[in-house]
């Protein structure tokens, strides 16, 4: 039987990364040592380096394929199997084959070639496996036509991963390494984004390191190795629900600190049968805790506390155990070692276990607080009325003893009543119906019937093992109920818990919200967090903030259940008296409640101090611009009519046409100042207000474009791309404030290029020069209000271009951002949502030179190496 072929993968995140160029520098490896080696099929796409290396390698030739009026190139698999090499080199396994091909995809021929005892070497890219088909497209807005199945890339014997940082990718691409010149700006404007790269990039790696640790674990399973192999130090935390916990957890972190990449897994070990808890409040705060240290909780079940923690530090393949010194008192070490003692010793060779002390070693673990689960009220009732009604009802309805009756088949009878009773009513209802019912049948069915004797021995029997029957049937009965009712009261804790911490911990509660939560979870009329101050009497509303439609709790002594949260600060809450258990998940809902009071005002204070700071900045900015850049106009209008008023000088008709073009000039470059500091006002004091309607973007670029030379603009905007949903009146605005930067630092005779877009649910307006560009640490610095750059002339503007026009597309809900432009200069990229109408379709005017206008336009803040 030929032996199946072994297949290498060469996996990257994007087209470019080198996964081709590597593939055939291992070939050429192998051909060195001797190894029949042929490729099979190579996509060089004309890149230099790639065809090079084809060189020295033989070259199985391909089969032409018709297809419409083109002849495309594919495998000729019956060629390679004729061949019959050692090793095949084929390129792009998620690739389709053209109609007519023997297999629908390329990896269907690599499977034949592996069958056929022939190694395969392979590339494939991440955003082709089946499996991340809807990731990927979430990501890039680009659903992967071809693909290949997971299963197919995991049986190979090697996956390797080529790997690339975005920005070297986009470098490459930008130097015409990758695609042709005319390509490059369109793909690193869409598919090669730097955040889809660094997205794809994390997918691939991930999926790589999943797979190692499936190889790991696949290896030693197939080896029966259950000792833990230190490749990784995972140090495991074992706690109990004690106030010791938090400090073994941060033991481990310091641990874990002083050996790279270690991973913390704190876990909590309960028993199956659920009669020990541990505090659920304080799982909560170590859950948070460990979380906060960069570890993970779990919670398994284990009889054998010992064993189960081992057997998960095995399956982890963790190398050391922190474990607290024993609670226990010196006397309750005669039930046992302990638990530490125990995992240390049969622990082995390959896991250290450190016992930590602590400040409750010795003081004893205490007993869980019992919780008296109960029946309800009219279950309760309902089951003594069986239990009292019952025996009776059947004693009537049965016939009176008969000789071929025996006392068994009456018993069953009796028997069905008491467990029914205790079904219904719980233990005391159903030890009630077994008495009378034994009474009963004592009297009314037993020889000598109507007295209180029994003349048989087995007929006393029969009475004293039914009631013994009855009883424990009714015991058993009982603790079912009471042990369900607590494992669903328990499970209702564990998942108000973790929703509640879940929703604190992610920022999605305000405090108003967390209150109305706990009002409602606890079925309360109101609740309030209470707060004072201790150099004044008396209680105060935190945040002025309360649930329910009731008069809000004002002092504790008005509240039916009070909480204190630290010192000063208390949850108050009316309605009803809360037993003892519901207090535990309240206290939970009382220190997040305090927490976000605390987060919030601290993010108040922020806000508070970044707008006096920016307030501080601006009118520093301002009274700058004000003393030099307002005064530069005014005082080329002042001297011009001077001039022109002046009667020492005969004016002739072109110098005084001159004079007044000076003047017109200083006014609009004036009346655009004013503008833009009035818009800046307006963004800054939140009186922005767009009318949003669906807008055509040609027309409204069109116009914008009325403000700089007619030859200083390439416009290359569809008029069948969709409708935006935005302002026309902002979106001008924001548009020609990016068009005229662009054109004042663009070289001389290179036009501005303004190209309209559609991607997934968003229209793209890009602005593409070829200045000086700008620096990645200034690419966000230059949207901030007062900023200029470079050698940028004072009386230049401002600086408030792009500030405006960034504030005025971000408060119609889409993006400005800067992008550098490949071969030199920067791309602004304004993007806005959709909207769900869409123009008719006509003719494209395509790329179209605007009609000449006139005015030349205020210098506002630069793009390429300015603002």
């Amino acid at each position: 039987m030929t032996r199946r072929g072994r297949l290498r993968i060469y996996l990257g995140a994007a087209p470019g990364v080198g996964k081709t160029y590597a593939m055939l520098c291992e070939a050429h490896r192998r051909a060195e040592r001797g190894t029949d080696v042929v490729v099979a099929f190579v996509e060089h796409h004309d890149r230099p380096r790639t065809k090079a290396l084809l060189d020295g390698l033989e070259q199985v030739p391909c089969r032409e394929v018709r297809y419409g009026s083109a002849t495309r190139a594919e495998m000729d698999t019956d060629a390679v199997l004729r061949r019959r090499p050692a090793v095949a080199l084929v390129d792009d396994m998620a690739h389709t084959n053209l109609p007519g091909s023997r297999n629908t995809k390329r990896w269907q021929d690599i499977e034949e070639l592996l069958e056929a005892g022939i190694d395969v070497i392979s590339t494939v890219n991440i955003q082709h496996l089946e499996s991340l088909g809807d990731v990927v497209e979430s990501i890039t807005g680009v659903r992967q036509r071809e693909t290949v199945p997971d299963e197919v890339v995991r049986r190979a014997g090697q996956i390797e991963l080529v790997d690339m940082a975005p920005e070297a990718l986009r470098r490459r691409m930008a130097h015409g390494n990758i695609f042709a010149p005319d390509e490059v700006d369109a793909a690193m404007s869409h598919y090669f984004r730097p955040g889809n790269l660094t997205a794809l990039r994390e997918l691939a790696l991930l999926w790589t390191a999943d797979r190692v640790d499936d190889y790991l674990q696949q290896y030693r399973s197939e080896q029966g190795i259950r000792t833990t192999w230190q490749a990784r130090e995972r140090i495991v935390v074992g706690v109990t629900g004690g106030p010791e916990g938090s400090t073994l957890i941060r033991r481990a972190a310091r641990m874990a600190a002083k050996s790279s990449g270690a991973e913390i897994l704190a876990v909590y070990v309960s028993r199956a049968d659920g009669l020990t808890s541990a505090s659920p409040r304080r799982l909560a705060d170590q859950r948070t805790l460990v979380e906060q240290l960069g570890g993970t909780f779990h919670h398994i079940i284990g009889d054998d506390v010992p064993s189960a923690l081992l057997d998960f530090a095995r399956g982890v393949n963790a190398n050391q155990i922190v474990l607290g010194s024993s609670r226990r008192k010196p006397w309750q070490y005669i039930f046992g070692p302990g638990v530490g003692m125990t995992v240390a010793r049969e622990s082995g060779p390959d896991i250290d276990v450190h016992i930590v002390t602590h400040g409750e070693v010795a003081k004893g673990r205490g007993l869980p607080a019992a919780r008296g689960a109960i029946l309800g009220r009219s279950r309760r009732i309902t089951g003594w009325c069986v239990s009292l009604a019952g025996p009776p009802v059947l004693t009537v309805l049965l016939p009176s003893p008969e000789p071929s009756v025996t006392l068994a088949s009456d018993v069953l009878m009796f028997m069905a009543v008491t467990v029914l009773a205790a079904l219904v009513g719980g233990l005391y209802p159903g030890m009630a119906s077994a008495a009378l019912s034994s009474v009963l049948l004592n009297y009314y069915f037993t020889e000598p019937v109507s007295r209180w004797v029994v003349d048989e021995g087995h007929s006393l029997v029969v009475l004293i093992v039914f009631f013994a029957i009855a009883v424990a049937v009714a015991t058993v009965v009982d603790r079912s109920a009471r042990r369900t009712q607590q494992a669903a009261r328990l499970r209702a804790e564990s998942e108000t818990l973790t929703l509640l911490a879940g929703s604190v911990l992610r920022g999605d509660d305000t405090l108003g919200a967390l209150l109305e939560r706990a009002r409602e979870t606890f079925g309360m009329e109101t609740a309030a967090l209470l707060e004072r101050d201790p150099s004044r009497p008396g209680w105060t509303c935190a945040g002025s903030v309360s649930a329910g439609a009731a008069r809000p709790v004002r002092s504790p002594d008005e509240a039916d259940v009070d909480v204190p949260v630290g010192d000063h600060t208390m949850l108050a809450m009316t309605g009803r008296v809360l037993p003892a258990e519901d207090r535990r998940v309240l206290g939970a809902f009382a220190a997040h409640a305090a927490a976000l009071l605390d987060r919030q005002r601290l993010k108040d204070e922020a806000v508070r101090a970044h707008k006096l700071a920016e307030g501080n900045r601006i009118r520093t900015s301002l009274l700058a611009a004000v003393s030099h850049d307002l005064r530069t106009p005014l005082a080329a209008i002042k001297a011009s009519v001077t001039s022109l008023r002046s009667t020492d000088v005969a004016w002739s008709k072109e110098d005084e046409e001159g004079l007044l073009e000076s003047i017109e000039e200083g006014a609009d470059r004036l009346d655009q100042l004013v503008g833009n500091l009035l818009d800046m006002s307006r963004l800054q004091t939140g009186t922005v207000e767009p009318l949003i309607r669906d807008t055509g973007l040609d027309e409204v670029v069109l116009r914008a474009l009325s403000g700089v030379p007619a030859d200083s603009v390439e416009l290359d905007v569809p008029e069948t791309l969709p409708f935006v949903a935005a302002d026309p009146g902002l979106l001008e605005r924001s548009v020609a404030n990016v068009v005229e930067n662009a054109v004042k630092y663009s070289p001389p005779g290179t036009p501005v290029l303004v190209r309209g877009s559609a991607l997934g649910q968003r229209v793209e307006l890009r602005i593409v020069d070829r200045g000086p560009g700008v620096a990645d640490e200034d690419k966000e610095r230059i949207f901030a209000p007062f900023q200029r750059q470079g050698d940028t002339p004072r009386g230049n503007g401002v600086g408030l271009g792009l500030a405006v026009a960034r504030g005025f597309a971000e408060a119609m809900g889409g993006t400005l951002d800067a992008e550098d432009t490949p071969g030199g200069g920067l791309t602004m990229v304004l993007s806005l949502p959709a909207a769900s109408q869409r123009p008719q379709a006509q003719p494209d005017r395509g790329s179209q030179r605007r009609p000449a206008q006139t005015p030349e336009p205020e210098k506002t803040t630069p793009c390429t190496g300015c603002s």
